[in-house]
C-alpha cells in the first residue's frame, strides 16, 4: 500500500500510519526500532532498498528525510513537508515513511522526525552518504542510540577515518568496519586453531579502500606488531599474511568471491568470504546497538602506523648507495690513518719495516727491537702510536 501526502503534518502522517495498519489487519505495531536515512533524492532509492531488506531480519519503521532546501530565493522561502508512506510488502517487514523537507523546514529536521519515533524503541540513524563531521552533535544524531556512517563513499575516504577518529562518541559506527567482520573472524580462527607467535603482517587491497586500513589497524592493536600496507587492484581487500617461526598464515580472496586460507603443516580450505551488499551489513549493524569498543580502538589509532613498502627502483638505488658508502669507507679510512703514523727513519731496520705491516702490531715489534739503550723513548712513541693503530684497525673491520 501507498499513501501520497503533500503538504502535511507530522500528526497526519501518524494518523495515516495508523489507518494503514488497521487497514492491514495489523493491530499493534511490531517493530523493534526507528531507523532513520538522511540521504538524497540520488541515493534514496538504494538506501530504502537495503534498509527494506534488513527489515526482514530487523521489523523496524523507516524515516527517510530527503532535504530538498531549494536553488531560488522564492523556493526557499517556501516551507512545505511531503510525505510518501508504504506499508505491506513495499515496505518490507514494517513501514516506510519518506519525508521531503522544502525551504527552511530542511534545516529542523529533526522537529518532524521526533513525533513520528516508535515509542520506548531504541533509534538509529543512518548517513549513506555526506555524513556530518561529529555525527553525535548532529541534530538527528543527537537523537539516536546508534549512528552509522561510510567512509567509502568521502573523497577522501583515509581522511574520513581520521576525521571518525577525532569525532568518536560511543555509539558512532561506520560500514567500513562492518565489512572485515568475515576477514577479523577467519584470522582470529585461524590463530586459535594453529597458536602461533605472530612477529608481522601484510594486508593487501585497493588503495582507496577504508576497510584495507582498518583490518591493518586492527591488527596492530590486537597484535602488536608492526603491518605492512600493499596496494592491488582489488575488488577490496584482496590477502593478508601473519607472518610467524613456522610459516606464513595466508587469507587470500582474489577474486572477491571465495577466499584460499594457507597455513602450515595443513592442506588449503576454502572459506566463504564474499562481498557482502549493504542490506547485509545494515542487518549485521543492527544485531546489537551497544558501543563497539574495538572499533572504537582500531580507528583511533594513527594511519601512519601501516607501513608502505618503498618502490623496487627507489629500494635498489639506496641499497646501492649504501653499498658505495660502506667500501668508501673501509679503503679511504686505513689511508687516512697510515698517513698521520709519524715514521721513524733513526731507530734501525725493524722502524723501517714497520709502516709495510699491520699498524697495529708496528709499534709492538719496534719496541721489543730496539736498543736497550732507547727502550724509554720507544715506549712513549708506542703509546703515541697505539691510538691511531687502534682506530684504523677498527675501522679497516666496518
Amino acid at each position: 500500500m501507498k499513501i501520497d501526502l503533500t503538504d502535511t503534518t507530522s500528526s497526519k502522517i501518524n494518523a495515516a500510519l495508523m489507518d494503514a495498519r488497521r487497514a492491514g489487519g495489523a493491530g499493534a505495531a511490531g517493530m523493534v526500532l526507528t531507523l532513520v536515512i538522511v540521504t538524497d533524492e540520488g541515493s534514496a532509492y538504494d538506501a530504502l532498498k537495503a534498509a527494506n531488506d534488513a527489515s526482514r531480519e530487523h521489523p523496524s519503521r523507516t524515516l527517510a528525510v530527503i532535504k530538498r532546501a531549494g536553488r531560488s530565493p522564492r523556493a526557499r522561502a517556501e516551507t512545505r513537508l511531503d510525505a510518501e508512506i508504504l506499508v505491506g510488502s513495499d515496505a518490507g517487514s514494517g513501514e516506510t515513511v519518506v519525508l521531503r523537507m522544502h525551504g527552511e523546514l530542511a534545516a529542523h529536521a529533526q522537529s518532524v522526525v521526533l513525533p513520528l519515533l516508535l515509542p520506548d524503541a531504541p533509534v538509529v540513524v543512518w548517513w549513506p552518504e555526506n555524513s556530518p563531521a561529529h555525527p553525535a552533535q548532529d541534530p538527528l544524531g543527537s537523537i539516536a542510540q546508534r549512528r552509522i556512517t561510510d567512509a567509502v563513499t568521502a573523497e577522501s575516504p583515509v581522511g574520513q577515518l581520521a576525521q571518525r577518529a577525532q569525532s568518536y562518541t560511543p555509539g558512532d559506527t561506520d560500514l567500513a568496519w562492518t565489512r572485515i567482520t568475515g576477514w577479523r573472524s577467519m584470522l582470529a580462527a585461524a590463530l586459535d586453531q594453529r597458536p602461533a607467535k605472530v612477529t608481522a603482517a601484510v594486508v593487501e587491497g585497493e588503495s582507496y579502500n577504508p576497510s584495507v586500513e582498518l583490518l591493518g589497524l586492527w591488527l596492530t592493536t590486537r597484535l602488536h606488531v608492526p603491518v605492512e600496507r600493499v596496494v592491488t587492484g582489488g575488488p577490496g581487500i584482496t590477502s593478508v599474511t601473519l607472518r610467524t617461526k613456522d610459516g606464513d598464515i595466508t587469507l587470500d580472496r582474489p577474486d572477491g568471491l571465495m577466499g584460499t586460507l594457507s597455513m602450515p603443516g595443513a592442506p588449503d580450505r576454502q572459506v566463504a568470504l564474499k562481498r557482502r551488499e549493504t542490506s547485509e551489513l545494515m542487518a549485521e549493524e543492527l544485531r546489537r546497538l551497544d558501543p563497539d569498543d574495538i572499533y572504537a580502538t582500531s580507528v583511533r589509532t594513527p594511519v601512519e602506523r601501516l607501513r608502505e613498502p618503498a618502490n623496487a627502483e627507489t629500494a635498489a638505488a639506496d641499497k646501492a648507495a649504501r653499498a658505495a658508502k660502506t667500501v668508501e669507507a673501509a679503503t679511504a679510512a686505513p689511508a687516512r690513518v697510515t698517513v698521520k703514523v709519524p715514521a721513524e727513519p733513526a731507530e734501525g731496520p725493524a722502524a723501517a719495516k714497520a709502516p709495510a705491516k699491520s699498524p697495529a702490531k708496528a709499534p709492538a715489534k719496534a719496541v721489543a727491537k730496539a736498543p736497550a739503550k732507547a727502550a724509554a723513548k720507544k715506549t712513549a712513541a708506542g703509546v703515541a702510536k697505539k691510538a691511531p693503530a687502534k682506530r684504523a684497525t677498527k675501522r679497516s673491520g666496518t
